[in-house]
């Protein structure tokens, strides 16, 4: 039933790998409105992974037109977006893109990567970084390196390096923003460029946005729906996801499910370690995150490939019981991210039968992608100096119970779910809320927007299972990779 109650009223818009997704909601965690629409990935060549910035923009309006005429759209008060992070839009002076996004999957800058990677020590990176944040394939200076060596003439003409986020909002703003939170592995402890990484390539200085505070106000909507409305800096799908999930504390940490799977960790007592991603500290939040290239991809994947709907597979893999020789899979079907930092290793399955069917294959890929999960886990934990005791747990790929349970399981730790599904909007919508100054700060407002839907507490026997059958995993990707140099 529609609601009918009156005050403020804010939109999060979450600018995500496969759609994108918009809340307009209240204060009090009333959802009046919700809108969601997919877009596509070209996929045309070894490595590739490009959308078009038009595709996103086309779903961003439709929403902004939904939501403004809903009978109480005149109560907006702030807008707040976020997107996928290192996905990378090149755009002239007049913030036109010159070429498809290339998206934080897109591997293609590997060789580039790794040339820029070499040039800087560990200790290099700590001083400049923070930590020694590697730089893959989807940094940015990467792909300004692959620009520049593949599309000289549109490189040439680039004017603007954006965010997703960032190109919605020159879009709708007419201000060019950055955030020094999605700029990591751009900026230092004092949340500013750190000079020495830009200088490793001509001109990156220049093509970056400016930085503001997540929580500031990047600028007005200048036309259409919401003209004179306030939008928020924003910031990464990653963060955003945290706030949707409620983790704003220390001690907390979340996983985060969508296209990837990210764990994190809030803690100021661990300084760090290699494949781990640091953050700066942001009001008093320090974050050590482990971005995996794998999650609700590899269950859309699988569903494809056997002509599904990724909603059967949770009743699929329910149907199979996990045991010692049950097959496995190691899903890195773009790579793998945290904490190996491996884009050329590709998925593979181990252990498969002439009665292996569907059940056990659509179990093993879930499986598969909470043993990924439980590499980033266990280097989070030592990059925070803190084991995890709980994760709040959310995202399109929290969406099966049948999956929970076998992250549950996996990890060791109980996962306790958020009840709204659009944890990224959602985190959007509380930027939105504290940046129009309407919600004191991110605690009060996740705690006032984000609810509660259950807890999956781990099984004993089948942890004890998933123990043995993880150092099968590790053993695994050490003995594919072998199989993947040959394969070239």
């Amino acid at each position: 039933m529609p609601s009918t109650a009156t005050g403020p009223l804010f939109i999060g818009l979450d600018i995500g790998t496969s759609s994108v997704k918009a809340l307009m909601g209240g204060p009090g965690g009333e959802r009046v409105d919700s809108y969601a629409g997919r877009h596509a990935t070209a996929r045309e060549a070894p490595g590739m992974a490009e959308q078009h910035p038009a595709d996103w923009m086309q779903h961003v309006e439709a929403a902004l037109a939904q939501f403004a005429i809903h009978p109480r759209a005149g109560e907006v008060a702030a807008i707040g977006i976020t997107s996928q992070v290192n996905t990378h839009v090149f755009c002239d002076a007049d913030l036109v893109p010159l070429h498809p996004a290339l998206t934080w999957q897109d591997t293609r800058p590997a060789p580039q990567a790794e040339a820029l990677d070499a040039r800087l020590t560990a200790e290099e990176k700590t001083a400049a970084l923070g930590a020694p944040i590697p730089i893959d394939a989807s940094h940015a200076l990467s792909r300004m390196a692959w620009m520049a060596e593949r599309h000289p003439d549109l490189w040439e003409r680039t004017e603007h390096v954006l965010l997703p986020k960032d190109f919605a909002i020159a879009r709708l703003t007419g201000e060019t923003t950055g955030d020094p939170i999605s700029a990591v592995g751009l900026v230092g402890p004092e949340l500013r460029y750190a000079e020495t990484v830009l200088g490793l390539v001509p001109r990156a200085p220049d093509l970056l946005p400016p930085l503001r505070d997540p929580l500031a106000v990047a600028g007005l909507v200048a036309a259409g729906p919401f003209t004179g409305v306030p939008v928020a800096s924003g910031t990464m799908d990653a963060w955003a996801g945290m706030f949707g999930l409620g983790v704003t504390s220390e001690a907390t940490a979340m996983y985060l499910s969508g296209t990837s799977d990210v764990i994190g960790l809030i803690s100021s007592k661990g300084s760090g370690t290699a494949g781990i991603i640091t953050f700066p500290e942001w009001r008093g939040i320090t974050l050590h995150a482990g971005p995996t290239q794998s999650g609700g991809g590899s269950l859309s994947w699988l569903a494809s490939l056997l002509r599904r709907d990724v909603s059967e597979l949770g009743p699929l893999a329910d149907k199979a019981t996990i045991h010692r020789q049950s097959p496995l899979f190691l899903p890195h079907l773009d790579g793998e991210r945290a904490p190996i930092w491996d884009p050329s290793s590709r998925g593979c399955f181990s252990g498969l039968t002439s009665s292996t069917g569907e059940s056990e294959i659509a179990a093993a890929v879930m499986e598969g992608v909470a043993f990924s999960a439980r590499l980033a886990m266990e280097a989070v934990e030592g990059a925070g100096d803190r084991r995890i005791e709980m994760f709040r747990h959310g995202g399109g790929g929290a969406a099966s119970d049948t999956w929970c349970q076998i992250r549950a399981d996996t990890l060791g730790r109980p996962l306790e779910r958020v009840a709204e599904p659009d944890t990224g909007a959602l985190g959007a919508l509380v930027i939105a809320a504290v940046a129009s100054g309407e919600l004191a700060d991110l605690a009060t407002a996740a705690a006032s927007l984000v609810a509660t839907d259950r807890t999956f507490h781990p099984d004993p026997e089948r942890s004890a299972l998933a123990d043995a059958r993880f150092a099968a995993f590790r053993e695994l990707y050490a003995a594919f990779g072998k199989v993947n140099r040959l394969l070239g």
